[in-house]
């Protein structure tokens, strides 16, 4: 007969409301910042929970418009839960992170996926589309996904963090606001960003903190948008439930934060809001390789992925070159970013001859488990990236045909309230 002796749940350490607008909520924060304390301490070993917020901090609906896409503050982004400190563990150490399972909450089993605006956060292919706002909302069903928006298409997700690091010492965040900034210098007129300055706007850390200190942190922080060694925003799909991670250690007890929860993902996640981003719950268990960057020579985490994956044993594989075969036919050398976007940009062709629209073919690579490898990174002068679909997620057969593809109805998603995309 089952007994509750022995039996004691694993502890939630940062509760939060997913419906609840993430600056109203304690145990977040949305800065890197070395005097953010610890909202919550672990023993190594100890198995805990942490409930997140989605990246924008319910900013987003389920609803058929994109207009809160057009019109999210990104000065808010992202919320983080934490940090949390880990008993014993110094500057110089590993932190070794086991992602035991990560879920939506079950009272919101949905999702996004967003398009922004090329003046409004950009994405890879703000500036060849002119982005403006769109989306399509996935709705959970167990493991799968599918959506009004995208119709023909369900298939099984890869929950996992999109964004997971630990706190920067003074220094480490002094050399990452130098060398931004010194970028952005660089090319002040960008458009989409280059980068993102510290910027007091829109700061919050969900704590009671002194003025002077809350202050410090909103003048000094750094962005969470983009990875730096320490994890951070890698967007790294296959770190999902069984997942080890090895952080280097800045901070005395590590102060580990995580956030920006996705049900599934492609590999690079192309249209900035690009996974299906989701509230949800994440379990942990920790422990410590003391002098473990000396050790394993950790500049920047290394990871060893999920033994959970989807099987799509076929894929559909494009290939793409660097040369810009879509735009203006310029020859680079060896620039894999420019081959990774020719692979993309001939998958989204190719799906718009299946019947869906530009943006539903731009949404499905960013949310779906697509795969991209470099195929090549050596042949002068052109590196060769390719971006493989999973045929299996389809409804219908998208295989080439002598006869061609037969193009369906296949509806369009979310986009703004005055008809522009």
């Amino acid at each position: 007969m089952a007994t509750k002796a022995n039996s004691v749940a694993h502890s939630t350490l940062v509760k939060v409301d997913p419906f609840v607008p993430a600056d109203q909520q304690k145990g977040l924060h949305n800065r890197w910042h070395p005097d953010i304390p610890a909202f919550a301490t672990v023993k190594p070993g100890q198995v805990f929970k942490v409930e997140c917020v989605d990246w924008t901090g319910a900013q987003i609906g389920n609803n058929d418009c994109s207009d809160d896409i057009k019109n999210v503050d990104l000065t808010k982004i992202h919320n983080l839960s934490g940090p949390i400190a880990v008993e014993g563990t110094e500057p110089g150490d590993c932190l070794v992170v086991d992602i035991l399972d990560v879920t939506p909450f079950e009272k919101m089993p949905w999702g996004y996926t967003g398009i922004f605006e090329l003046e409004n956060g950009g994405g890879l292919f703000a500036r060849e589309f002119n982005s403006k706002a769109a989306k399509a909302i996935w709705d959970f069903e167990g493991v799968y996904a599918t959506s009004r928006h995208i119709p023909g298409v369900r298939f099984a997700g890869v929950t996992h963090p999109g964004l997971i690091g630990t706190a920067p010492s003074p220094e480490l965040l002094a050399k990452w606001n130098e060398r931004e900034t010194g970028l952005i210098a660089q090319h002040a007129d960008s458009v989409p960003p280059v980068a993102f300055a510290p910027n007091a706007t829109g700061a919050y850390v969900g704590q009671d903190l002194a003025q002077d200190v809350r202050d410090k942190i909103a003048r000094e922080g750094a962005r969470t948008i983009p990875g730096r060694e320490h994890g951070g925003n890698c967007d790294i799909k296959n770190l999902s439930k069984g997942s080890r991670c090895y952080f280097p250690v800045f901070v005395e007890g590590a102060n580990l934060s995580v956030g920006d929860l996705h049900f599934s993902q492609g590999d690079g996640e192309i249209s900035f809001c690009g996974a299906i981003e989701m509230a949800g719950i994440i379990t942990f268990k920790t422990s410590i390789i003391k002098g473990g960057v000396e050790k394993f020579a950790l500049k920047q985490p290394i990871f060893m992925p999920s033994p959970v994956d989807p099987l799509y044993s076929q894929k559909l594989i494009f290939e793409g070159i660097s040369v810009d075969i879509h735009g203006d036919g310029k020859q680079y050398n060896m620039d894999a970013t420019v081959a990774y976007k020719q692979a993309a940009l001939n998958a989204i062709a190719y799906l718009m001859k299946l019947g869906y629209s530009r943006e539903q073919a731009y949404l499905l690579l960013s949310a779906a488990p697509v795969e991209s490898h470099v195929g090549a990174i050596v042949d002068s002068p052109n590196a060769c990236v390719t971006l493989a679909i999973p045929t299996g997620i389809f409804d219908f057969d998208i295989l080439p045909k002598e006869e061609g593809l037969a193009k369906r109805d296949l509806g369009g998603c979310a986009i703004r309230s005055d008809g522009v995309v």
